[in-house]
């Protein structure tokens, strides 16, 4: 990568951690200040405030991704990181739960993700995009593992008010960050394989395997939210006080990543993804049954913690690399926009029943609600086709007309270990799914470097 290509990605992948790191910061120590709110004795209340940003950041993530088409990236992101300052400083200056509710839904409202990743497509290289996307990824999953772990003692130091506001003043300071350090692209248009187009979400949401896929991660973070409203409340029932639970939660991460990298590595070199999937799947809901029996009991919450987490983040890492396998080449950004929109649905709804059935029915409900929606996910996982193993190649091609451009799809979808192919002449890329075991990487250079 270039040296303004590795500023790029560094700059965004700030920008966008900083923006999670806003979400994730509360989610342990949140139950207990909604607590002592006025309104805050209905976890109903609760559960609407701790997911109210979902709602709105799956509602308006697409639309912004397309203003920024219309208007530049970099307004889109200062319009996302202004309504989710003043989202921020709105929950930290409120006086009940209704107000944080609000906060929250306008922390929401400030959906940069299509526009980062926009972005990142526009300063960076096809043959280097990847990297770009792969380090805002592994931003996101540090950033939630630091979260859990500093928010206890941020808490402490400063309550709940003083982290809304710390994040606010923060997301300020990226203003600068985004006006002074990213830079201006030269050149900026649709990436189909970061941008959602309109006219690819009919075959995008008719298609069954990528269906599953977004009803996995739906399942995923609504359980994951749920969980936030009574794992606390289990460490601190059963003697532990509230700041020293990142004493559970960092022991827990760091054993559970561990856990999860060979597990990987082997599903990626074996092309065993689909079942090591569904039996991370399988243990996410044998999980629930734990986290049920061990309720308020230290070391029963910690190890069921770990399986949690353990089979958490192995879904989390894995989910995205299924999209693409199976979203077509010319539809990647589309399927995974409607990805990134049904996550945020399901951290919504799993906060919000969650919240509701903990009030009327207890504990008991509430896990009862995570483990149907993970029996619901594993027959969706058990019953999906296994993805090939391919990845997905992009390469420069000249300026040509359509017809062109659809020969140069079939002649290149006909060389070995290409699965599919497709040139789109108006961004002048050439998109292919490929087998790394078969594939002629030299018969594509001399074929594209012949239509130079």
């Amino acid at each position: 990568m270039s040296p303004t290509e590795v500023r790029a990605t560094a700059g965004l992948a700030g920008i966008y951690g900083l923006r999670m790191f806003g979400m994730f910061i509360i989610l342990p120590v949140f139950a207990f200040y909604a607590e002592h709110l006025p309104g805050g004795g209905s976890y109903t209340l609760i559960g609407i405030a701790l997911g109210a940003y979902g709602l709105t950041q799956a509602l308006l993530q697409i639309p912004f991704g397309w203003l920024s088409d219309r208007i530049g990236r970099k307004p889109v992101i200062y319009l996302g990181l202004v309504l989710f300052a003043a989202g921020s400083f709105v929950a930290a200056l409120a006086t009940d739960i209704y107000w944080v509710i609000l906060g929250r839904v306008i922390q929401g409202a400030g959906a940069i993700s299509a526009a980062v990743m926009a972005l990142a497509a526009d300063l960076t290289r096809e043959e280097h995009r990847t990297k770009a996307m792969a380090a805002i990824g592994m931003t996101i999953g540090a950033v939630f593992a630091l979260s859990l772990v500093i928010a206890p003692a941020l808490d402490r130091l400063i309550g709940v008010p003083g982290i809304f506001a710390m994040t606010g003043v923060l997301a300020l300071v990226a203003l600068g960050v985004v006006y002074a350090i990213i830079p201006d692209p030269v050149v900026s248009r649709f990436h189909s394989d970061t941008g959602a187009a309109s006219g690819r979400f009919s075959g995008v949401l008719r298609n069954p395997e990528l269906l599953r896929l977004d009803f996995g991660v739906f399942a995923l973070h609504a359980v994951l939210m749920a969980l936030w409203l009574v794992v606390p409340l289990s460490l601190r029932n059963a003697g532990m006080a509230a700041d020293t639970h990142w004493q559970v939660y960092f022991p827990v991460l760091l054993l559970s990543m561990a856990l999860v990298i060979p597990a990987i590595i082997y599903a990626e070199k074996k092309a065993k993804l689909k079942p090591v999937f569904v039996i991370a799947v399988a243990v996410l809901m044998a999980s629930q049954g734990l986290l049920a029996y061990t309720f308020e009991s230290l070391w029963g919450t910690a190890a069921s913690l770990l399986v949690f987490f353990a089979a958490f983040n192995l879904l989390e890492a894995t989910l995205p690399s299924l999209i693409s396998k199976i979203a077509p080449v010319g539809a990647k950004g589309t399927a995974i926009g409607v990805y990134s929109s049904v996550q945020f649905l399901g951290a919504f709804t799993g906060a919000t029943a969650g919240g509701y059935l903990f009030q009327h029915h207890g504990s008991a409900a509430l896990f009862a609600f995570c483990g149907a929606l993970l029996v619901a996910w594993l027959l969706c996982a058990a019953t999906m086709k296994a993805p090939a193993a391919v990845r997905t190649r992009m390469y420069q091609v000249r300026e040509m007309d359509t017809g062109r451009a659809r020969g140069l799809s079939h002649q290149l979808a006909a060389l070995p270990g290409v699965h599919e192919a497709l040139v789109l002449a108006g961004e002048g890329v050439a998109y292919l799914k490929v087998d790394m075991r078969g594939f002629d990487e030299e018969g594509v250079v001399q074929l594209l470097g012949g239509e130079a």
